[in-house]
Order: C-alpha cells, then sequence, then structure tokens
C-alpha cells in the first residue's frame, strides 16, 4: 500500500478543544496504525562506535565480570578486619542448698568475674591480608579487561561478517539483476532465430545459481545479524536490525616491533601474570608472618570474699612447636617460581599472537593488492569482451558461461579476501590489547 510521507509526529499534532483533539484522533488512529511499522522497520543503521556502546552497556558476561571485581574489593575489606575481642561474665559460688546456718543466704559467697580478652597479631598480619586482596582485586581488574578485549573480538568478528554478508548479498542482488537483463536480450535473439532454443534453456538454467546465491547471502546475513544481537543482549527482531561501516581493507601495516612494544603494554592477560608474580611474594610474605606466635592479653575483674574486689592481667602465648605453618610457607614459596613461569610463557604468548596476526594481515594484503590492481578489472574486462562477442554470435556460449562464472568468483573472492583482512585486524588488535587497525 502506498501510503504519503507525513511523519508521525506531525499526524499525531491536534489543536483546538478536547473535543476537537479526540475527533481528530480517531479520525487518524488507522493512519498511525498502518505507519507504525513502517517507521519501526527504518531504524538507523549502528555504526561500529555504537554497537560497541551497547555491547558495553548490556553485555550479561561483561557486566557479571564487573561485579566480580566488587566482589574481590569486599573481600578487601575482610581481610583488614582487626580481630574482636572476646568478652566473658562468670558467677561462681552459688550456694545450692542450705546448710546449717540460718537464714538460707545462697549469694552469700557468691564470686562474680568479667573479663575481656584480645588477640594481637604480629608482623603487619592484617596489612599483608590487605596487600594480598588489594593485589587479587588488582588481577580481577586485569582479567576482566582481558575478557573484554577476547568479547570485543567477538563483537567485532560478528560486525564483520554481518558487513560481509550484506555486501556478498548486495552482489548477489546485482549479478541476478545482470543475468536477468542478459536473458531479455537473449529472448530478443531467439525470437530473431540468432539463438537456438537449447542454448536459451541453458541460460535459463544458470539463473537458479544466481537465485541460490542470493537466497543464501540472505540466510548468511540473518545468521551473522543473530550472533550480534546475541553479543548485544538484544531482542530487536533481524529485520529492524542493521549496521553500517566502511568494508575495505587498508593499505598500510604498522612496524611490528611497535605493535611488540605496544602489546607488552596494553595486554590485559600479561598484566594479569605480572601481578600474580607479585601477589605470590606478598603471599609468602604473609604465610612467614603466620608462622609467628600472636598472644592473647586478658583483663578481669572480680570478688572473692572476704576480698571485696580485685582487678587481674594475663597473657596467653601459644608455643609454636609443631605447627609452624611450614606447609603453607613452602607452598607459597613454590608458587612464586609457579607465577614466574607463567609470566614468561605469557609474554612468548603476546609474542607469537602478534606475530602470527602481523602475518595473516600482510598476506592478505598482498592479495588484496593484487586484485585491486589486476584481478578485478581483468575479470571485468574479459566479461564484458565475451558478452559482447557472445550477443554478436563470436563467442559461444560455453566462453560466455565460463566468462560470467570467473567474473562472478572473482568478485565474490575479493569481497570474502576483505572480510578475512577485517577479522585478522581485529585478530590483531586481540593480540596487541588495544584498536590499533580500525
Amino acid at each position: 500500500m502506498n501510503l504519503p510521507r507525513y511523519s508521525m509526529a506531525a499526524l499525531a499534532v491536534a489543536a483546538g478543544s478536547a473535543g476537537a483533539r479526540r475527533a481528530r484522533y480517531v479520525l487518524l488512529r488507522p493512519l498511525l496504525l498502518l505507519l507504525g511499522p513502517a517507521c519501526l522497520l527504518a531504524q538507523q543503521p549502528l555504526t561500529w562506535q555504537q554497537v560497541q556502546a551497547r555491547f558495553e552497556a548490556a553485555n550479561p558476561v561483561l557486566q557479571a565480570s564487573a561485579l566480580a571485581v566488587d566482589e574481590s574489593r569486599a573481600q578487601e575489606i575482610t581481610a583488614y578486619l582487626r580481630p574482636n575481642p572476646t568478652f566473658n561474665a562468670t558467677l561462681d559460688q552459688l550456694a545450692l542448698f542450705p546448710g546449717s546456718s540460718v537464714p538460707y543466704r545462697p549469694l552469700s559467697n557468691t564470686l562474680p568475674v568479667l573479663s575481656l580478652s584480645y588477640l594481637h597479631e604480629r608482623r603487619h598480619k592484617r596489612e599483608l591480608r590487605r596487600d594480598s586482596a588489594i593485589a587479587a582485586t588488582e588481577i580481577a581488574e586485569s582479567l576482566t579487561e582481558d575478557q573484554r578485549r577476547v568479547l570485543l573480538f567477538s563483537l567485532r568478528v560478528a560486525f564483520v561478517q554481518t558487513l560481509q554478508a550484506k555486501a556478498i548479498r548486495d552482489l548477489a542482488r546485482t549479478n541476478l539483476a545482470n543475468w536477468e537483463n542478459v536473458l531479455e536480450i537473449s529472448q530478443t535473439r531467439l525470437k530473431a532465430g540468432d539463438i537456438s532454443e537449447i542454448d536459451y534453456g541453458r541460460l535459463q538454467l544458470q539463473r537458479v545459481q544466481y537465485q541460490t546465491d542470493l537466497q543464501a547471502a540472505e540466510v548468511n546475513l540473518r545468521t551473522a545479524k543473530i550472533q550480534l544481537l546475541q553479543l548485544l543482549n538484544d531482542r530487536t527482531s533481524v529485520e529492524q536490525f542493521d549496521v553500517t561501516g566502511l568494508f575495505e581493507s587498508g593499505e598500510n601495516l604498522i612496524a611490528l616491533e611497535e605493535l611488540h612494544k605496544l602489546a607488552l603494554e596494553k595486554r590485559p592477560d600479561l598484566r594479569a601474570a605480572l601481578q600474580a608474580a607479585g601477589k605470590a611474594v606478598t603471599d609468602h610474605q604473609l604465610a612467614v608472618a603466620n608462622s609467628s606466635t600472636d598472644p592473647t592479653f586478658s583483663f578481669d575483674l572480680g570478688r572473692n570474699p572476704p576480698v571485696p574486689s580485685y582487678i587481674g592481667a594475663s597473657v596467653n602465648i601459644p608455643l609454636r612447636i609443631f605447627d609452624r605453618n611450614q606447609g603453607e610457607r613452602l607452598r607459597t614459596e613454590i608458587d612464586i617460581r609457579r607465577t614466574a613461569r607463567l609470566k614468561e610463557a605469557a609474554q612468548a604468548q603476546v609474542f607469537a599472537d602478534v606475530d602470527s596476526s602481523y602475518q595473516l594481515l600482510a598476506s592478505n594484503l598482498k592479495l588484496l593488492r593484487d586484485y585491486r590492481t589486476n584481478y578485478l578489472s581483468a575479470a571485468g574486462h574479459v566479461r564484458d569482451t565475451v558478452a559482447f562477442a557472445f550477443q554478436r554470435g563470436g563467442a559461444s556460449l560455453l566462453d560466455f558461461l565460463s566468462a560470467q562464472g570467473d567474473y562472478r568468483a572473482i568478485q565474490l573472492n575479493y569481497l570474502n579476501l576483505v572480510g578475512a583482512w577485517l577479522t585478522a585486524a581485529a585478530q590483531m588488535n586481540l593480540a596487541v590489547g588495544q584498536e590499533v587497525i580500525q
């Protein structure tokens, strides 16, 4: 149905009395209902920056990781708490049965005692526990950032796949439209007796391939959008969701040495490995401190007839003869060496990731340059030349179909190469730890 192009806001404006506004709403309501779905389908396509902003605001995995950091900060409070003092009240020497004395006085020899005790932690145990908890929070923050890095890579790949699917769909539509034009010209030639019915039938059968390409492209586009919507935690229908961006490769690469330097500075997983090595040292210091003895100081107040009142103090010192925290001290000492090895492994992984991503980018870029400078223009020239000759009887049907197939394959390969380059660029951003290639 063709409807006038009025905006919903203009149609909804009502002036005058309340009765006039009500009457106008009743008259315009059917038109508003018809225009509503069309307006929903015409949502503005999202750019990469908008997709990234929605992802960071709505992705549940990323939000759960942020909450894990908050949990670790809460554990810092627990780690730095002081031991609670202990209060004890005693009422002793109550007479249960009357003796020979009369009258009966059950509280005459009562012994009340009030005591207060406190465990004193030596060798900075609280401070070391706090430092260890802070280090754990820093590691949690780095791991959260690393998870964000990995999820952003998945988001970028889904975004690139959506752009690639759109480009392939547009190519399939163009190829199908061009083939429809070929069929119209061939039908005219058939009526004029310029080609045989067999040749025209083979041309008609070839149309199935272009229809199949278009349907496959539509399915791939919908699948890519579904994956992107899942990462955004968005329930928008596929028909209403769209993205936009430049589907093209770059021309230059950053120097490999500079990429290595950036990766060593920015990779959150490497930073987490360095922080884990520092935390292991703190944990070992805490284990050594926990092997020391912590005294308990006590103070008491009471009365002991015939003494009317008294005050006393005591110190309780455990004898660390058998348990001197030997196992934990040994474990944390071994953990220092283990985290040092993991740090070296993380550094090696950073270099390997950057090197492999760089080689993949360089390889794709070389092929893309060859396609731009040679293959694309050559395929178009061969297709147009053979088509011109075929329409005038100077080329066979087999040559015409072969030229059309070669052109279609070259165009499709080029789009797939662009998509592979953009995916490799996202992989390079993943390897470095920040977006170095747009």
